[in-house]
């Protein structure tokens, strides 16, 4: 069977129900994807939780070394990673009952895409989120 994402009508409920957005892989450097990306969508009102090691902050919000280390409820796990080390992070988003399991643009991994699914996470790959967004335009409640 092959992976599809959610219908657009899905992602922009997905999006228009967000509250806390884990970004793993965000990076502390403003030239970099991960913190336009993010940048943007904390600008368009959702709550950014950086997932980095080597940053204390980024964009004003704590930094967690993982997705485990996260002491609240976590809506959309957003990944800035590549594709062979995201097994881990979909291990870790299951655990922690994330609702939502997202992949950036470019990064596809039905591994992870089966973990994560089987424990009951929606499941998106190989798209931008900031772009779905933006083409979607949710009414944020």
């Amino acid at each position: 069977m092959s992976f599809e994402n959610p219908s657009r009508e899905q992602i922009k409920e997905i999006l228009a129900s967000a509250g806390n957005i884990a970004v793993v892989g965000l990076s502390d450097k403003p030239d970099r994807t991960s913190y336009m990306v993010s940048e943007a969508m904390k600008e368009r009102g959702y709550r950014i939780i950086p997932v980095n090691p080597n940053a204390n902050y980024i964009l004003g919000e704590k930094c967690y070394p993982s997705l485990l280390d996260i002491p609240e409820p976590i809506d959309i796990v957003n990944v800035f990673r590549r594709a062979e080390e995201v097994v881990p992070i979909a291990e870790q988003a299951a655990q922690i009952k994330a609702k939502v399991f997202w992949l950036q643009l470019g990064i596809i991994n039905d591994d992870a895409g089966r973990i994560a699914s089987e424990a009951g996470l929606t499941v998106i790959m190989d798209r931008c989120i900031k772009v779905e967004d933006s083409i979607l335009k949710p009414e944020r409640n």
